[in-house]
């Protein structure tokens, strides 16, 4: 029975490639290359800031390793923390959802690979961080997704064991993580994913949270 519902953030709950992109483009700008496509940073997304960062100095043909990494996620930070949720949006629904399941009791937290202070300016520049209960970010642990360590941390504060736990996420590295920690897996199919939904197995594959929302309330009692 569903008692916890634990959700990734970009790409799952928001849409946040925009904010993303504009950051992105803007330190590219200033590293005198040509800035990467909205569709380029779609797929850079999923394992954290240093990743995005690092792809997106190598699709422009600069050095993506060592110092210069270094100091361009430092500045990527610095430009992205600015403004994180200036063209974010919650999904369609989502807001619905998270209300949704709250007054029904259901304790809900966000696990992401976004860096925790950056995670709660989105949620809180959105209005959703009043649902949750617990966030738990890609510096918040010492191991970040796929490794199971984040998605269990976030569990413990949420006072659940994997059995009574859903995990909702858009991505390969949503589903390995799930995996890894023996924890249930949604998959919301209008995320930043990489792999064809028929690659994704053993899991709740939804197009709405409507649809969500009734499948955790046909499997949480309520």
């Amino acid at each position: 029975m569903i008692r916890a519902v634990i959700f990734d953030l970009d790409g799952t709950l928001v849409d946040s490639a925009p904010d993303l992109h504009t950051a992105a483009c803007t330190l590219l700008d200033e590293l005198g290359a040509e800035p990467p496509t909205l569709t380029q940073v779609h797929g850079f997304i999923g394992h954290g800031v240093a990743k995005l960062v690092e792809r997106c100095l190598e699709a422009a043909g600069l050095p993506a390793k060592g110092a210069a990494l270094a100091r361009a996620v430092a500045r990527f930070g610095d430009l992205h923390s600015v403004a994180p949720a200036d063209l974010s949006r919650p999904y369609d629904g989502v807001e619905d959802m998270l209300g949704s399941l709250s007054a029904r009791g259901l304790k809900l937290g966000v696990c992401t690979n976004k860096p925790e202070a950056l995670s709660r300016q989105v949620l809180e520049g959105l209005a959703i961080d009043r649902h949750l209960h617990a966030v738990v970010g890609g510096d918040s642990a010492s191991r970040m997704k796929p490794h199971p360590e984040p998605l269990r941390d976030c569990a413990a504060r949420l006072g659940a064991g994997p059995e009574d736990i859903l995990y909702v996420g858009d991505s390969e590295t949503d589903a390995e993580t799930a995996a890894a920690a023996g924890i249930a897996f949604a998959l919301y199919s209008g995320g930043y994913r990489q792999r064809p939904l028929t690659l994704f197995e053993d899991c709740f594959v939804f197009h709405d949270f409507a649809e969500l929302t009734r499948y955790i309330e046909d499997r949480a009692g309520i």
